[in-house]
């Protein structure tokens, strides 16, 4: 009890002390809020990450020589829609296919009540798995002055090769193959294909390469034009919309499907599909013709199984372009 009381006490002492704080403490992006915070945390016993947490307010108030000092705010894009249920929250209906939210309430049967709203809901559940697999194309021409003549180098050849036999050997049943219709992306996907014989291409333009939302945080290498994000944005958010999602209620069996696009795009469906903030999209690597494998269960929920895999090449075939 004489504890209790102690802890009482020093609580009580740090509550008016963070009342009132002056404005001045408050400033410097709550550095002075956060302390206070942090003392609270330690009073009540939370020895143990004390010190972290301690480091941290003062990393807050203190921004390192050469950072921003400021706080950057991110302006989510209007295509992006509603930014769900928070952080740390899965969203089940993030591709808005829950049974639940298409059911029409409005033509239930009074009579039948929860049993036939039941037996709906039932009727509407996914009931097989979907398998995403994100090949990048393989390596090009990146000098030449066309889109058209971005044709792939030697290397390249043998990259596209080498991953059509690694999705051959997975002895999966491909539904089809969908590409970006750029000359790289089409030039790869043929000779993919070459090793999966009857499966079906089908050229997607929502899925040429662009930049898909900005970055965040920035990076200094690569920073595209406003109108860059504002073109491009919605048409990959299209595409990720379209390609990844839970499986429709009539299909019993589960599919595997081949997508051959570009990086931009693979990182942004991966960051989109966990999910991430899309905005650290840029600060995933990708190498030439790698696979990603993402899955999509019943339920709604994606997992990455794979990202970038280049495991299946000799370390002398390996590029980024």
């Amino acid at each position: 009890m004489e504890v209790d009381k102690d802890l009482a006490g020093r609580n009580e002492k740090i509550n008016k002390s963070m009342a009132g704080a002056p404005a001045r403490s408050r400033g410097g992006k709550g550095a002075g809020l956060a302390f206070l915070q942090v003392l609270q945390l330690a009073a009540r016993g939370l020895a143990g990450g004390s010190a972290a947490l301690l480091s941290s307010a003062v990393a807050v108030g203190k921004p390192r020589a050469g950072r921003d000092a400021e706080l950057r705010v991110v302006q989510v894009p209007a295509w992006a829609g509603s930014a769900g249920p928070g952080p740390g929250v899965w969203d089940c209906n993030g591709d808005r296919r829950e049974p639940l939210s298409l059911a029409n309430l409005r033509k239930r049967n009074p009579e039948c009540g929860e049993e036939e709203l039941a037996s709906r809901l039932d009727h509407g559940e996914a009931k097989a798995t979907r398998h995403i697999f994100l090949t990048r194309h393989s390596q090009n021409h990146v000098d030449a002055s066309q889109e058209k003549d971005r044709t792939l180098t030697p290397l390249g050849g043998e990259q596209a090769e080498l991953t059509g036999l690694r999705l051959a050997s997975l002895g999966l049943n491909f539904n089809k193959i969908v590409h970006s219709p750029m000359t790289r992306a089409i030039d790869t996907t043929a000779v993919v294909s070459e090793h999966l014989p009857g499966v079906s291409k089908v050229s997607a333009d929502l899925r040429r390469e662009g930049a898909p939302i900005e970055p965040d945080p920035p990076v200094s290498h690569w920073k595209p034009e406003a109108v860059q994000y504002y073109a491009a944005g919605a048409r990959i958010e299209a595409a990720f919309r379209n390609h990844i999602h839970r499986a429709d209620a009539k299909q019993q069996e589960d599919t595997s499907v081949i997508c051959s696009c570009h990086a931009d795009v693979i990182r942004y469906m991966v960051c989109r599909a966990l999910p991430f903030p899309p905005e650290v999209w840029l600060h995933l690597s990708l190498k030439d013709s790698s696979i990603s494998h993402l899955v999509v269960r019943p339920g709604g929920r994606g997992a990455l199984r794979a990202l970038g895999d280049t495991g299946f090449m000799p370390a002398d075939k390996i590029s980024r372009s």
